[in-house]
């Protein structure tokens, strides 16, 4: 049995040493050169006495920083991972956070690595990754390793607005490919297309399971995601055949016509999540590829990625949502009430995840911690934690879980509650809209849509009075150029709140 994500490595090298593991645009690296430079960036790592510590990692996205988070990860280390699409002041609290005491650069982030007044070593990834390989050194770092040592931190947005270091560990992330690479058949010829940016889990799902079979990860570059007929060309050009994608990149090919164009000729996997998919939208990909496997995947960072999974296999409404189905293997999901009680049938509850697939808190931040990776208020025999999601599901008539909405997105509005999400899913079934985003001014109790299509804001508005109650219909809307979105594709309501705090001040 497994216990360090490393043996993925260490076994498929000597299976399928000259095969292409990672790739972009400009370099493509086999997984003879991934493990052999790992393992000399780990020797760099671990001769500069850097053990069991945090290690930043700020590259551009390309094959060569997948390396090097292998490489902290050899030395026994945890890999931070940033990048230059982050605004300064939010790389600058990561990494007073952290306390790391190496980033590990490229060509291009050397230079502005500079900036940040860190006090430890900045290394060049072109200069360590040829460091010689100290084998016995390496091997005793790797027999020593225990399953809940952390691998990796990511950061997640904060409500207060500082960032939370989400830390992983070899267990939660095996745990997590095993039953992921299950449900979604991966196998030595899955060809991924990897779409979000390094500095995310949602990643996992490309890089580890890339390592098990011995499959290829192609890094998408971000501006084809501007482009949707150049996007769809890309995935033919080079025969991809499984995407992980979050709804936003989907529904934004489909929904801009590029099927009238281009189709995806190769696809057979295509997962989703992060995001309710408009069913108009899902409709389109499922017309253009009939055989493929449609997954609709739930989770959340701090249970280290997907938890719960949905193979679509028949047809919905265009008012029904796609359930997020099951939790894998290994993982109990549980609805909990107001009361800490488990939610009757029908009965709306807080998402709560239990087992293996969660994530050892937040670095450096104890309270937080203990706001929501809580005891289990249905066991009180025994210490067993639990992950309180702050979503909110319910189970349809089926047994199959639905996700209705975050509980911060529930609001109370003329004597009801209401969850934003509902109104925001019933806009999107407007054939003309392409994208909506709800906010909720409190203070003057006003429900604010924004949004993006072809479609003029008195006849939306006029649209919406068949589709909602009348407590639900928005009290102002307005139409965008485009809606702002966060680095991993979700609707950014941050900036769609500060668009309505600036009308505000005019």
């Amino acid at each position: 049995m497994q216990n360090h994500v490393l043996d993925y490595l260490n076994h498929i090298v000597t299976v399928k040493p000259e095969k292409t593991a990672f790739a972009d645009d400009t370099q493509a690296l086999t997984f003879r050169q991934v493990y052999e430079q790992s393992r000399a960036v780990g020797t760099y790592i671990h001769h500069k006495g850097i053990y069991k510590k945090p290690v930043v990692v700020f590259m551009r996205k390309h094959p060569n920083e997948i390396t090097a988070f292998f490489g902290v990860i050899a030395a026994g280390d945890f890999y931070v991972p940033i990048d230059e699409e982050m605004p300064a002041g939010r790389i600058r609290l990561i990494l007073e956070n952290v306390k790391a005491e190496m980033i590990i650069c490229d060509e291009e982030t050397v230079e502005i690595a500079k900036q940040f007044s860190f006090e430890g070593e900045i290394v060049l990834y072109g200069d360590i990754c040829h460091t010689r390989i100290d084998e016995a050194s390496l091997q005793e770092i790797h027999d020593k390793a225990i399953d809940t040592d952390p691998i990796y931190i990511v950061f997640t947005s904060g409500s207060t607005g500082v960032p939370k270091g989400v830390a992983a560990c070899h267990r939660s992330v095996i745990d997590y490919i095993e039953q992921l690479s299950e449900v979604l058949a991966f196998d030595e010829n899955t060809v991924f297309g990897n779409q979000t940016p390094l500095y995310f889990d949602a990643c996992l799902k490309e890089l580890y399971p890339t390592l098990k079979f011995g499959a290829t990860t192609y890094l998408i570059p971000r501006e084809l995601f501007m482009f949707p007929v150049k996007l769809v060309e890309y995935l033919n050009e080079r025969q991809i055949n499984t995407i992980c994608w979050v709804v936003s990149a989907l529904t934004m090919i489909s929904a801009f016509g590029t099927f009238q164009t281009v189709v995806p000729g190769f696809l057979k996997t295509v997962a989703f999540g992060s995001e309710v998919f408009p069913i108009k939208q899902f409709a389109k990909w499922r017309a253009v590829l009939p055989d493929a496997k449609f997954v609709n995947l739930y989770g959340p960072t701090e249970g280290t990625g997907m938890c719960c999974y949905y193979e679509v296999e028949r047809d919905f409404a265009p008012d029904e949502a796609i359930p997020i189905g099951r939790p894998f293997k290994n993982t109990e999901i549980i609805l909990l009430t107001g009361k800490n009680e488990r939610a009757g049938k029908g009965e709306t509850g807080e998402i709560c995840i239990r087992g293996t697939s969660l994530t050892l808190g937040y670095y450096n931040n104890f309270e937080k911690t203990k706001e929501v990776f809580v005891q289990n208020p249905l066991n009180t025999a025994y210490p067993e934690l639990i992950y309180r999601t702050g979503d909110l599901g319910r189970y349809n008539e089926r047994g199959e879980l639905l996700f209705v909405s975050r509980k911060d997105y529930q609001i109370k509005h003329m004597g009801h509650r209401i969850e934003l999400g509902e109104i925001e899913a019933n806009v999107n079934m407007v054939e003309q809209v392409k994208l909506a985003g709800c906010i909720y001014d409190g203070e003057k109790g006003k429900i604010v849509l924004y949004y993006v299509g072809a479609i003029e804001e008195k006849d939306l508005a006029a649209a919406l009075k068949d589709k909602l109650p009348r407590y639900m219909i928005p009290n102002r809307i307005v139409k965008l150029d485009e809606m702002p979105l966060t680095a991993n594709g979700k609707l950014d309501r941050v900036t769609l709140k500060n668009y309505y705090l600036k009308r505000k001040e005019n």
